[in-house]
């Protein structure tokens, strides 16, 4: 329930609305139960019987002597109160609906709002599927329980107090017998709530890992087809599916076996009511008009007080809704900004780790004691092994991550102290896996700065050498690009990136592998454009090409995060380390081919020349 009452504070940026609706839910509650009352009145007054007691005490009735034009009143009264009572539902459900998307919609918004927040920590442990299921589903049902469930409650509890309320004005003895059962149903109502709740939590949680299994087979569909492997993802996206069937089956079980319970005592309250009400006629203690309105009033109560299980059942699914609600909306960024962060302006660009130490889990350390010094215009190159700590000493600079010991500094200003937005503006990246947005090709290289015309979004797919390419298609930069750029090759898809990255002419640029899935050729025309826009500004560069590491300023080799060789590529060849053995292994095979390629380059340009 605590988790439910935080829903209320989303309520109250809608309270005109929510007010508008509980008036229609009082207006609602009042007419039902004045229809009942004005049909006892017609009988007793309409009508007006006439009674007789008889010897052994009881009342008979022998005959009528009623007004017609009060019965033609009553009629019309209860016409007019009908449609009133109409008017009042259609409110009720209309604003109702309109308040239950309004909150969703505002919910949805803050969870997305606070998943964009939060670091890349978080993101690294949490399953998108887990995400969608909560930012979809779970919003869902916590909409049906204010739709249907909260006002639901307000609409029932009025009904009860109003009806219970009258029947003792008018006999307080026939009222307690037909009360009699409401105890019963409190009871068995809370007992149903405790059963269901346990089984919608199970069914929510199962209900995101058969997503979760749905959106990683079709998002890895390449992979499942070429290693064949179609029967063992239809195999396990249908053992969660039959899990889900188990576990609705178990509470649509549940739920079959309590609504014809609660369905059976109210006709058994109406069967006692009658009887206890004809006796009472015959004692000359009741009117035939108070009984009527009694069953009336019942009747109207059936529906209502049955569909309490209903009503529990959406308690119930959005009192597990709420829990997982809330706990992405609770989750907090590792990454905090200080309140008194300063916004940094254009930087230069001097960066500068300092005695840098970082760890995942503050258990097992993945860099330590990193020095690095880089000054604008200056290119680094971070070569080393797998697993070495490359990516994570750049993804700590524009702080997708904290350092866990250490200070990492631009301009002698710690990045801590700086702005998330004001630091990022300064940082261009282009990373190992290049993501692109489904839109058109202008959108995707224009994504950091939309405001960019044509000319500028042209001069920068130009540097990146893809210029030609776009032109080539048939809509140009207007070509629609499929979901990831699964339209466009991976050389294509890292010179867009590369693009989109120059676009902000930013300080410092950080190319994690950014060339490594082009030809030869392609990464040639790249790194020529690049020689160019690397002037003036601090770049950081990881790569396994034997051109970048050659044109660095300083490579700094990395084993098991710690830097265990810098300097220039002929200073550390003749070291004979570990940059050495990289050589031997994976760089001097690149190097006879860039001789190749320079010689085939040369006879090109000679041959145009002649």
């Amino acid at each position: 329930m605590r988790n439910l009452r935080r829903v209320v504070p989303y309520l109250r940026d809608y309270r005109g609305y929510v007010t508008l609706c509980l008036v229609c839910v009082v207006l609602s509650a009042a007419l039902v139960l004045v229809g009942p009352l004005l049909a006892g009145w017609a009988i007793d007054f309409g009508l007006d019987p006439v009674r007789v007691k008889q010897a052994d005490g009881t009342v008979s009735v022998t005959g009528f002597d009623g007004s017609e034009s009060l019965l033609v009143f009553a009629s019309l009264s209860l016409i007019a109160f009908a449609l009133g009572r109409g008017v009042a539902a259609f409110g009720q459900q209309f604003l109702a609906e309109n308040i239950g998307q309004r909150v969703a919609y505002s919910i949805r918004n803050d969870i997305y709002d606070n998943l964009q927040r939060l670091s890349y920590a978080y993101h690294d442990n949490i399953q998108t599927g887990q995400i969608m299921s909560r930012a979809t589903q779970d919003v869902e049902n916590i909409r049906i329980f204010i739709n249907m469930g909260l006002l639901r409650i307000i609409y029932i509890s009025l009904l009860l107090l109003i009806s219970i309320t009258g029947m003792l004005i008018i006999n307080w003895q026939l009222a307690l017998v037909s009360l009699i059962t409401l105890p019963l149903i409190a009871f068995r109502s809370i007992v149903v709530s405790a059963r269901m709740r346990p089984v919608w939590l199970e069914i929510q949680q199962n209900q995101a890992e058969m997503t979760e299994i749905a959106e990683e087979g079709l998002t890895g569909i390449r992979v499942v087809k070429a290693f064949s492997r179609e029967p063992f993802e239809s195999a396990k996206f249908r053992s969660s599916a039959a899990r889900q069937a188990e576990l609705s089956y178990s509470q649509a079980k549940i739920m079959a076996t309590h609504g014809p319970l609660m369905q059976g005592i109210s006709m058994m309250q109406v069967a006692v009511t009658v009887g206890f009400g004809a006796w009472l006629i015959t004692q000359g203690n009741l009117n035939e008009g108070s009984l009527l309105t009694f069953v009336l009033w019942l009747s109207l109560l059936q529906m209502p007080v049955r569909s309490l299980g209903f009503v529990i059942s959406i308690s119930a699914r959005a009192v597990s809704a709420t829990e997982r609600v809330f706990e992405l909306l609770d989750a907090e960024s590792a990454v905090q900004e200080k309140p008194d962060a300063i916004d940094a302006g254009k930087l230069r660009g001097h960066v500068a780790f300092e005695n840098v130490s970082f760890s995942y889990d503050r258990l097992s350390s993945v860099l330590q004691d990193i020095d690095i010094g880089a000054e604008p215009g200056k290119i680094i190159a971070l070569l080393g092994p797998t697993g070495s700590g490359k990516s994570t000493v750049v993804n700590l600079i524009p702080r997708f991550y904290d350092v866990t010991a250490g200070r990492i500094a631009i301009d002698g200003i710690d990045v801590r102290d700086m702005t998330l937005e004001s630091l990022r503006k300064n940082i261009g990246i282009v990373q190992q896996d290049v993501f692109l947005f489904i839109g058109t090709l202008r959108e995707n290289i224009a994504y950091g700065r939309p405001e960019s015309t044509l000319e500028e979004v042209q001069a920068a797919a130009k540097a990146a050498r893809i210029h030609d390419f776009i032109e080539s298609l048939p809509y140009g930069y207007d070509e629609w690009v499929g979901e990831n750029g699964v339209t466009l090759s991976g050389g294509q898809k890292q010179r867009v990136a590369i693009a989109r990255t120059l676009l902000l002419n930013p300080s410092i640029l950080i190319f994690d592998d950014s060339t490594a899935s082009v030809d030869s050729q392609t990464e040639y025309l790249i790194q020529q454009a690049l020689a160019e826009l690397m002037k003036g500004r601090t770049t950081f560069v990881i790569a396994q090409r034997l051109r970048t590491v050659r044109n660095a300023d300083e490579i700094v080799v990395l084993d098991k995060g710690r830097v265990v060789e810098r300097g220039s590529h002929e200073a550390l060849l003749e070291n004979d380390g570990l940059y050495r053995r990289i050589y031997d292994l994976e760089l001097k095979d690149q190097e006879e081919a860039l001789g190749e390629l320079r010689e085939r380059m040369g006879a090109h340009a000679a041959g145009g020349a002649n």
